[in-house]
């Protein structure tokens, strides 16, 4: 082929394409319109670049469709070629994605904070938060009174990640029909808890770190933080800022997966570069919302049970 068709077949052939004949599975949960997570067994791959471009979060393997066959099948260019020509007219069996966004200038991320109102009972993202994914009243109140949620558009929550001088840099965006990140916003982290703490809890997302808090009874002593689902220098470098305090112990609270686990050993080498002390706080289910709604339905049986 030469680089005519090459560039032809790359335009015309998704990456998830190749996945789902290579048996992975999408990981609904975990996707956004921007990253699509697929699964086999303990292998991750991230699709990209509107099915352009993948790369795989637990090494360092990245590049475009002919390079994830090459990937997935050992093979070299010749015959990974000619497996991306298979699968021209190939269709995904998951629905495409569509944004509810509306297209808007980017605003100063401040003043689109400031923007929103907070949330309260009864609005969609009281709803979202505390019927649809359980996190109790007082959880959703302290989130609240720390300046840490509000009301986003088409019924999604929106939770703040702050920078080290409490300044808001964006938000992680949860919704029943939306995840995502604030566009032009920074992931670094979410912040719920004791500023001063001896104890940092660090979560893959605000709802799991509200679900830990839930969990945990809001513990004494205790920040629960979240990454927002990455892993960026920014936060590296914030977590890093809080774990030199004297006497702290940074607790991997991340999910139960091998994701989670690649996460857990990096605040291990972070906590021992900074000389504090580890924990690793695994979840029963594959993250802390889905523990603290395991609780939650068992309480409401009981309750039935007695009544």
């Amino acid at each position: 082929m030469n680089r005519e068709e090459l560039e032809a077949l790359r335009a015309k052939v998704s990456c998830e394409a190749v996945l789902e004949r290579a048996g992975y599975q999408l990981d609904v949960k975990k996707s956004t319109r921007r990253a699509i997570k697929y699964r086999q067994g303990g292998n991750i791959i991230i699709v990209t670049h509107e099915g352009r471009g993948w790369f795989d979060p637990l090494g360092d393997e990245k590049g475009d469709v002919f390079a994830l066959v090459m990937f997935l099948d050992r093979s070299p260019f010749p015959p990974a070629a000619e497996a991306v020509a298979s699968l021209i007219g190939f269709r995904l069996s998951r629905p495409e994605w569509k944004s509810q966004r509306t297209s808007a200038p980017v605003e100063d991320i401040v003043q689109r904070w400031r923007y929103r109102r907070t949330p309260s009972p009864g609005t969609s993202a009281w709803r979202y938060l505390c019927w649809e994914r359980s996190i109790p009243s007082v959880i959703a109140r302290q989130a609240i009174r720390e300046g840490l949620l509000r009301e986003g558009p088409f019924g999604s929550m929106w939770a703040a990640h702050l920078d080290s001088n409490s300044r808001v840099v964006g938000w992680e965006e949860r919704g029943p029909e939306w995840r995502g990140f604030s566009t032009g916003g920074s992931k670094v982290l979410f912040r719920l808890g004791q500023g001063d703490a001896s104890r940092l809890c660090v979560t893959e997302a605000a709802i799991d770190a509200m679900s830990l808090a839930a969990l945990e009874g809001l513990r004494a002593g205790t920040l629960y933080l979240s990454t927002g689902g990455g892993w960026s220098p920014a936060t590296d470098a914030a977590i890093s800022e809080l774990a030199v305090r004297p006497g702290l112990t940074l607790v991997a609270a991340t999910d139960a997966n091998s994701q989670g686990d690649v996460y857990a050993g990096r605040l291990r080498a972070l906590a021992e570069a900074s000389g504090c002390d580890w924990q690793r706080l695994r979840p029963s289910a594959d993250d802390w919302n889905e523990v603290l709604k395991v609780k939650e339905k068992e309480r409401r049986e009981r309750k039935w049970r007695r009544s």
